[in-house]
């Protein structure tokens, strides 16, 4: 699954919120933060920072922070300025996604039109097996159905479906993911 220019882009984009948002917590706060002792530093000093300096050095530091897991740094903004940031990027992902389920649905739906076959509901494809590995619980056929139901008539219901289908199993795995760290 190719990821576009745009898409890398707006990745980029959101480890640049996740960095503002380091930037803006209390030192103490950023002292507990699982990242090496060079990066914390930085932050701190980023902090200080007022303007297009602080933009730049904030921009360094995004280039710096990629190279390190980012779950750990949501984790550490939910718990000091809510879960608003990690919510929007899982919903972008979910978005990207779907995008890419319905565009490798129009691809086959016209690579079967052109060679004169008829296109079935239960295909299979790049993004399907990649949605299966990141989300083991999806039923991959109803995905399926739902893209080429999209892909033939273009009816943006279908679309609103397959996020609505992703977003429930990322939800279900959330609360199976809470009930499980309470215990």
């Amino acid at each position: 699954m190719q990821i576009s220019r745009s898409e890398q882009k707006r990745r980029v984009k959101e480890i640049e919120q996740l960095v503002a948002e380091l930037v803006r917590l209390p030192p103490q706060t950023l002292r507990q933060a699982q990242v090496p002792d060079e990066f914390r530093q930085l932050l701190l000093e980023a902090a200080a920072l007022r303007g297009g300096v602080r933009q730049r050095q904030i921009k360094y530091l995004t280039k710096m922070v990629q190279q390190y897991p980012l779950e750990g740094l949501y984790d550490l903004i939910g718990r000091h300025r809510g879960n608003a940031l990690a919510a929007r990027k899982q919903m972008h992902a979910l978005e990207f996604y779907r995008d890419a389920l319905i565009n490798e649905a129009l691809e086959q739906q016209e690579r079967c039109r052109q060679s004169g076959n008829d296109w079935e509901e239960q295909w299979t494809g790049e993004t399907l097996s990649a949605l299966q590995a990141e989300m083991p619980e999806i039923d991959p056929l109803a995905l399926a159905r739902l893209a080429a139901l999209f892909a033939r008539t273009r009816n943006p219901r279908y679309s609103r479906e397959i996020f609505r289908y992703l977003r429930s199993i990322q939800e279900m795995r959330q609360r199976q993911g809470n009930r499980s760290g309470k215990e």
